[in-house]
């Protein structure tokens, strides 16, 4: 008598739609945070701008008409980070810029990972959604690093409101790094716990 065949086995809903989920977010949080290191201007002190890659002045202009006032930055920008003041600024900044593009890099090969786990099953399959979901992690660990660095150097020109757009999305994209990678890595221990879906070589 021969084995008795197995169908294939059918994801839960609940199951697909987390997945899918936690990609779109991952991809989304990727999407932010090159946004932010490529425009790199994340902090506005005073009639200076500190970003990743460049220092600038910044000149106020008066509108006649209106009498509203306006910041443009210069094109007094220098490459010299340390002439804002700052011991060490072009250095920390460069281990800032390095380590926030490595977590990007991270995340994107963590977030291809998730993807070709949708692409297969069985072993391989959770096989890449654990290695993406680590490599999230690993992304969120980076970014954080790389934003507690910026402010670390840049703490005495700080304030709540001198922080540009671009600063809140690359902290927006690091809460979603550890967001995504521990819902991704919290779904792979739940799993036992659902219904039985096939095969449990397929699991």
């Amino acid at each position: 008598v021969g084995a008795v065949p197995h169908g294939k086995s059918t994801p839960l809903f609940l199951d697909v739609f987390c997945r899918s989920l936690i990609i779109l977010c991952t991809s989304l949080s990727v999407v932010l945070s090159s946004v932010a290191v490529c425009d790199g201007h994340w902090l506005l002190a005073g009639r200076h701008m500190f970003g990743l890659w460049y220092f600038c002045s910044v000149e106020q202009q008066q509108s006649s008409e209106l009498g509203s006032q306006s910041f443009k930055a210069s094109s007094n920008c220098t490459r010299h980070l340390e002439e804002a003041g700052v011991d060490g600024l072009g250095m920390g900044l460069a281990v800032c810029r390095s380590v926030i593009t490595l977590a990007v890099v991270s995340a994107i090969f963590g977030l291809e990972l998730l993807v070709m786990s949708q692409a297969s099953e069985g072993r391989d399959s959770s096989r890449r959604w654990t290695l993406g979901a680590r490599l999230v992690l690993l992304a969120g660990l980076m970014a954080a690093g790389g934003v507690a660095t910026f402010v670390l150097f840049l703490g005495t020109f700080a304030t709540l409101l001198g922080f540009t757009l671009t600063f809140w999305c690359q902290f927006t994209a690091t809460f979603l790094f550890f967001l995504n990678g521990m819902a991704a890595r919290h779904i792979q221990h739940i799993e036992p716990l659902l219904p039985f879906r096939g095969h449990p070589d397929k699991l």
